[in-house]
């Protein structure tokens, strides 16, 4: 399986890396994968799935041994994002720093550019 090449500078934080094994280990999955969809209230939204098995025009981005995988089409949406885990108040949650975001709603998974 080829490795597409992280030109896009798609970072995986520390936070993001220890939860996303932490849900592997539980869930008996390989892989979390991030991909954008058309919709959500602010035009696209982010989904998260686990997955078993990588396609062969994933992006792989690795870091203390969790893997995160990404779609071709969705790497142009999330180009120079880092993909965070926070733990706030209000709850604990996978969040995408996008700057080529131009809004988002209050949740955080909608987004438009």
């Amino acid at each position: 399986m080829s490795e597409v090449l992280n030109t896009a500078n798609i970072r995986l934080s520390a936070s993001a890396a220890r939860q996303i094994k932490v849900i592997m280990e539980a869930e008996g999955a390989h892989y979390l994968r991030v991909s954008v969809i058309g919709g959500g209230c602010s035009g696209f939204s982010y989904k998260f799935d686990l997955e078993q098995d990588a396609q062969a025009d994933d992006l792989k981005l690795e870091r203390d041994g969790a893997t995160v995988l990404i779609d071709p089409m969705s790497i142009d949406f999330l180009k120079d994002s880092e993909i965070d885990y926070v733990d706030e108040l209000i709850g604990a949650a996978f969040k995408i720093h996008n700057p080529n975001a131009t809004a988002a709603c209050g949740c955080g998974t909608s987004f438009a550019i």
